[in-house]
């Protein structure tokens, strides 16, 4: 009998740790906090979103740019995806961050909705800063990461992520997406895609200065506005 229950996440390679709240009788098991292992013991990251971003000179293909939710807190978190021609009889699926069964049902709905020949590729798929991410809003940014390996084509810096895919292609609303548009202008990106089944729902708030909201409702409308 305890009355709180807590656990650290966090690759033993990184330097960061996500501490969460399983069990706990006098408060919220929905708080998250995210500490950084330093020489003088842990220390508080007050800007997540600012170190899960790999700062880079070149634009390069196979990475898109997610704004999720992990506990109360929104996060920017960047998914790194490479696709290379299999040279094996059976393709590769290898993922580090995120679930393996939801890469095969996103690859698959690639293949049916959109036409691409993932089934002859190997893919490769990582979620920077070895976190593990829950949250199904970063469907979109894996599935723009696959497509952006696929053509080899880099996707704009400045732009990210927010929605669920579904079976049919469909992209589906997420909560709180106040928060994660806020997030993402706070980090100074200019354009965010969402669902456009978002709009409309709960409360109107005011989109923040010099960022964009694109929404959209199918995967192959997001193929056509980024390639």
């Amino acid at each position: 009998m305890v009355d709180t229950v807590l656990q650290f996440e966090g690759d033993r390679h990184y330097a960061y740790r996500i501490l969460r709240t399983l069990k706990n009788r006098f408060g919220s098991t929905a708080e998250l906090g995210i500490y950084e292992m330093t020489e003088d013991g842990m220390r508080g990251v007050a800007n997540p979103s600012e170190i899960l971003i790999t700062q880079k000179e070149e634009q390069l293909s196979g990475i898109a740019i997610s704004a999720t939710i992990e506990g109360m807190r929104p996060l920017l978190i960047e998914v790194q995806a490479l696709v290379t021609q299999s040279v094996y009889g059976t393709p590769q699926r290898t993922v580090s961050g995120f679930d393996l069964r939801r890469l095969q049902l996103l690859l698959a709905v690639l293949e049916k909705r959109g036409g691409f020949h993932f089934g002859v590729k190997d893919v490769f798929l990582n979620i920077a800063g070895g976190l593990k991410i829950e949250d199904p809003s970063i469907d979109l940014a894996v599935l723009c990461a696959l497509l952006s390996s696929y053509e080899d084509v880099p996707l704009p810096q400045q732009i990210c992520f927010a929605g669920e895919i579904g079976l049919s292609g469909e992209i589906r609303a997420v909560n709180r997406i106040e928060q994660r548009i806020a997030e993402a202008a706070k980090l100074g990106f200019e354009k965010i895609i969402v669902s456009k089944y978002n709009q409309g729902r709960g409360k109107k708030t005011q989109t923040p200065e010099g960022i964009e909201v694109i929404a959209m409702s199918r995967v192959e409308e997001v193929y056509q506005f980024l390639f």
